[in-house]
Order: structure tokens, then sequence, then C-alpha cells
């Protein structure tokens, strides 16, 4: 066993369908437009990679466009969108994160960002194959624990492992003399 954390990777970009990716896309968007004139007065570099490149300061866009969306991301009510266990129950998420990856200044097609939603802490209890057998929070202590099933899959990943062995349940009692 081991208590684990997980960070599932969305990246939006224009292929965006759901209501939530557009309005993520349109919001940072909107605020890239918006923020990036403080590093780029004269429009002079058209991308971010370029923007980075010309003025590191400008990587400060990450933190500064998350405001524009966090309550898009609020209003998920701690639910990853997209991540789903075995029954077709959301996994929730603890702590999310807004990353800029690319966008135009004139071209909203080129636009696309990330969003990493990391879980709180996780009992893995148990892997199969590509399937992980896990129940929420430290359950070491416990002699039963609600436990779901959740197929690794790509933007998925343990950012966090901590490997444990737990106390034997029932210990022997005999002693020899």
């Amino acid at each position: 066993m081991a208590l684990i954390k997980l960070a599932y990777k969305q990246i939006i970009d224009a292929s965006a369908q759901g209501r939530f990716e557009k309005s993520i896309l349109q919001a940072s968007y909107q605020e890239f437009l918006l923020k990036m004139q403080t590093y780029n007065p004269n429009r002079e570099f058209k991308t971010f990679t370029a923007l980075k490149a010309h003025d590191g300061r400008a990587n400060s866009l990450h933190y500064k466009l998350s405001f524009a969306v966090g309550h898009f991301i609020q209003a998920l009510d701690n639910k990853i969108p997209g991540l789903t266990d075995n029954l077709g129950n959301p996994v929730k998420f603890e702590q999310p994160q807004f990353e800029l990856i690319e966008s135009h200044i004139d071209d909203i097609s080129s636009h696309k960002v990330a969003i990493i939603y990391t879980t709180g802490i996780l009992t893995l209890v148990n892997q199969l194959a590509e399937f992980m057998v896990l129940a929420e929070g430290d359950v070491s202590e416990k002699f039963v624990a609600d436990t779901f099933i959740l197929k690794m899959q790509q933007g998925l990943s343990i950012t966090s492992y901590q490997e444990y062995q737990p106390e034997p349940i029932f210990k022997d009692t005999f002693q020899q003399a």
C-alpha cells in the first residue's frame, strides 16, 4: 500500500467543445491580450514563446491569467472534468494550477492552455495492470475503507508516492518463554 497524490492535466485549445472549456479559452485569451501589453507595448512579439524569450517576466502571465478563469474552475465543485472512476463518478481535486502553453496576439486559434488538477491524499490499496484500487485519504488505520477503481490514462500522473507497511491487524498474543 502507498499514500499517493494524482495530477490530471486538461489541455484546452481551439478544438474545445464543452461550455467550460470554451469559457476558459475565451476568458484566458482576453486576459492574455490585456496583460501581455505590459511586456509588449508595441505588439512587437506575436507569440507567448517569443514574448518570454524577450522578457522573462512574461512567465508571470501563467499566474496573472489564472485570476480570469478562477471562477470557472471554482464552479467545478472540486470535480475534475473528464476524469471519472470505473463507475463514472468524478474524481475530486484539491488544487488546480493554470498554465499558458502558447498564444498569438492576432489569432485565438493558437491559444492553448492547461489546467493541472491535483488530488488530495489517496491510499493506493492495490494495482491491477493499468487499474488502481484507491481510497480517499489515509486509510492505514481503518479495517474497512470505501474504494474506487481508476484507470491510468493520458494526462494522469502520480505526483507523490509514499509506500508504507501497515501494522498487522491481529498481533501475535503468544510469547515464547
